[in-house]
């Protein structure tokens, strides 16, 4: 019996506790923020840092191979990507996506991505078994996939969730 109650009591805590975390939590990343700065390893097995692409504009996309939405969008990151990548801008040196998975394992992420025709450079996977609990989900308060940050060439947050029509009529402004 009174173990029943600890269990009744403990499960409350540990419901309480998720839900400040998960929906109280303060936002670190809205517009006008300084993108908060990392450091991981990309697919490739290389070392990144948010900060060496500093002088771009760089899209920050959390998404996640088991999300319906996320698949839906890929194919608007691809067009991004392809349209964008190469174009000189009057204000950046360039433009650069940087993809971040969260899953629960690292099975099914690589194959979406090669099926959604992800072939840029900068793509990083979080593995966590509350896949917002990964740090970098944690570090941009990403409470839902897919997440996007437009981050300008001083490496300010100048855009959260935008579309990414709303994204390429951005950067199609910033042409030269």
């Amino acid at each position: 019996m009174i173990f029943s109650k600890i269990k009744y009591v403990l499960t409350g805590v540990l419901v309480v506790g998720l839900i400040f975390w998960f929906l109280l939590r303060s936002p670190h990343s809205k517009n006008g923020d300084l993108a908060p700065d990392f450091e991981t390893t990309l697919i490739d097995g290389s070392d990144f840092k948010l900060s060496d692409l500093r002088g771009q504009y760089v899209l920050l996309d959390f998404w996640g191979s088991w999300c319906p939405p996320c698949r839906r969008d890929n194919p608007n990151l691809v067009r991004l990507h392809s349209e964008y990548s190469d174009k000189a801008y009057r204000d950046a040196e360039g433009f650069s996506i940087v993809t971040i998975a969260l899953e629960k394992n690292d099975k099914n992420w690589k194959r979406a991505s090669e099926k959604d025709g992800f072939t840029w450079r900068h793509q990083i996977v979080q593995e966590s078994k509350l896949v917002l609990s990964a740090p970098l989900a944690i570090k941009y308060n990403v409470k839902d996939v897919p997440s996007k940050f437009l981050i300008d060439p001083a490496g300010q947050v100048i855009g959260v969730n935008q579309t990414t029509e709303q994204i390429a009529q951005f950067l199609d402004q910033k042409l030269k």
